[in-house]
């Protein structure tokens, strides 16, 4: 049995409207699992994630559930046709809390009212017009931590998101944000754009929002991992339930480290990398980290297909 290969969960900016459309028609198990979130939240997120507008669904607290449920039902529909026993997971930022619940740490129905939660108190922890996230591309991440720096005196701009190689995001305070996009442009950046992102995301600024969020950690029942989650944090696993929840809480205000986390699995000597849910961002971004990797989809029927064929290839070796 060949089991040497990961998989990965999104985070937010995988969200589209009639995400996973063919999905929710054809397999009652799709439709079921966002019936489920639906239940938990109080509102009709398939109908949501199907007719509604791109506005609605951009919202941190929507987005959220809408795409821990999204990569949770593709989840389900793979472990319905394949026995699923993979090396290890990670997810991207929010991707991590998908991860959490498709390794039976924390049941589905905590996950999707916990996210909902931590969208909430991350785009209250800044004021909506005070808070700001960019792009910076092509530069390398320590001239992009240094420019940073430089910046941060009265306000606070720090490196967020180390995507992939010459590609790192940043947040803050919206005037320090724009300075740094300034400095990155005169030192050479292929590109400095603000994304429309209103609230600071895994800056300290965030550290509110963790302490909302602990709360709400206190009377949810977390398990050990079925499989090893590689965490953004310091890109290692962990078995300990509380160390998780600890984890958890300090990812809010803390960069993904996503590029290292790739690299880190190079332990397991994998085949490949399965992006689980909806869209293709993580599978682009992995193959810019790591070109010994084959990177998979699920994000339509045809890819999810390909997968699946893959993995039923790869059993029999």
């Amino acid at each position: 049995m060949n089991n040497n290969y990961a998989i990965v969960f999104p985070g937010q900016g995988s969200q589209s409207v009639g995400m996973l459309g063919e999905f929710l028609h054809r397999f009652k198990i799709v439709k079921n699992t966002f019936e489920e979130a639906s239940d938990v939240l109080g509102y009709d997120l398939l109908d949501l994630s199907q007719n509604g507008i791109a506005s609605d669904i951009v919202k941190t607290e929507v987005a959220q559930p809408l795409i821990l449920t999204s990569s949770v039902a593709i989840w389900r529909l793979l472990e319905k046709d394949f026995e699923l026993a993979p090396a290890c997971m990670a997810g991207h930022s929010l991707g991590e809390w998908s991860a959490l619940t498709c390794s039976d740490v924390v049941a589905f129905h905590d996950a999707v009212a916990l996210v909902k939660k931590r969208g909430e108190y991350m785009q209250t922890a800044v004021a909506e017009d005070k808070g700001a996230m960019a792009a910076i591309l092509g530069l390398e991440d320590h001239i992009v931590q240094s420019i940073c720096a430089d910046i941060s005196n009265n306000q606070i701009v720090e490196a967020v998101n180390f995507n992939a190689p010459g590609q790192v995001v940043i947040a803050g305070n919206i005037d320090a944000v724009e300075a740094a996009i300034v400095v990155a442009t005169e030192k050479g950046a292929r590109r400095a754009l603000k994304l429309d992102v209103s609230a600071p995301f895994h800056t300290s600024l965030m550290r509110s929002a963790a302490d909302r969020l602990e709360e709400d950690l206190r009377n949810i029942t977390f398990m050990q991992p079925k499989f090893d989650i590689l965490h953004n944090v310091n890109c290692k696993t962990e078995k300990s339930p509380k160390a998780i929840k600890e984890l958890m809480l300090e990812q809010i205000y803390s960069p993904v480290l996503w590029s290292e986390t790739i690299h880190a699995m190079n332990i397991y000597n994998l085949f490949g990398i399965i992006e689980c849910g909806a869209g293709r961002i993580l599978t682009g971004l992995i193959k810019r980290i790591h070109k010994g990797y084959e990177s998979f989809s699920t994000d339509n029927l045809t890819n999810y297909e390909k997968t699946l064929t893959m993995l039923k290839r790869r059993i029999n070796q």
